[in-house]
């Protein structure tokens, strides 16, 4: 049985560790198994209603195309929550909080378990866009 639990925000620069248990689009929030909410940082991606906010970048990709390529990176679609997240048996995600992202999510850089830095691979899917103002990562390749 998924115990979840509350929901708190990482001081910044404080490593933690994110089990991936729901996906709300395609730059989070994504819910931890060990608590976090997750905002996957430096990237953009479309509201889950399609649109765009005017202060962010705005990708050509639906909202659902990015949710969906996130899903994919995490392991695929487990079913749908009644609150319309969709649920994943994720990998254990290497994370570094850039703490907060308002209200209860943590903006934070995560690694894979083969290393592969998941806001780069979120831009490889072409589904997101890099935001240069949150952008503090590393070279994607």
């Amino acid at each position: 049985m998924l115990t979840l639990f509350a929901a708190s925000v990482v001081a910044a620069g404080q490593p933690f560790t994110c089990t991936p248990t729901h996906v709300w689009d395609g730059d989070g929030p994504v819910w931890c198994e060990e608590g976090p909410r997750l905002r996957i940082a430096g990237i953009a991606a479309r509201e889950i209603d399609g649109t765009c906010r005017t202060n962010q970048p705005c990708p050509r990709s639906s909202a659902i195309e990015a949710r969906d390529a996130l899903v994919q990176l995490l392991g695929g679609a487990r079913g749908t929550a009644p609150t319309g997240h969709v649920l994943v048996n994720g990998p254990k995600l290497s994370c570094r909080s850039e703490g907060s992202a308002g209200g209860n999510r943590t903006a934070a850089w995560c690694r894979l378990p083969s290393g592969a830095d998941l806001s780069c691979a979120m831009i490889r899917t072409r589904t997101v866009l890099r935001w240069d103002r949150y952008w503090k990562g590393p070279a994607c390749r």
